[in-house]
């Protein structure tokens, strides 16, 4: 097996991408644009199909429309569903404050329903 340097295998790479792509730029800007990661015209042309319509209710706006869960004692967990593959890690959150405390991942409102 053949031992490469760094500036042999940059070079390699870079004629690999040169001939993937048709273009003959740097490495890293051919990289970055044969991933599409990075790329603002991906994520401007994206973000500007959202917002086109607007019949469509934003994730926020859908979040929002979940009234707050009430959770007896001062902690909730939260995983984002009741099914592990489609959940998030789980969070502990504090629920001393009077306002509904707010998942970070998901966006879930907790309150502590206090039973008096």
């Amino acid at each position: 097996m053949a031992s490469f340097g760094r500036k042999q295998g940059v070079a390699l790479a870079s004629n690999l991408l040169k001939t993937l792509t048709g273009r003959s730029s740097n490495f890293r800007s051919n990289a970055r644009s044969f991933s599409g990661v990075g790329s603002t015209e991906v994520v401007t042309s994206h973000t500007d199909k959202w917002m086109q319509d607007i019949s469509k209710k934003s994730p926020m706006e859908l979040i929002n429309e979940v009234p707050p869960i009430k959770v007896e004692g001062r902690i909730a967990a939260c995983e984002g569903d009741t099914d592990p593959a489609l959940g998030h890690p789980i969070e502990y959150i504090c629920l001393d404050l009077d306002e509904p405390a707010v998942c970070k991942y998901c966006g879930l409102r907790f309150v502590q329903d206090h039973h008096h």
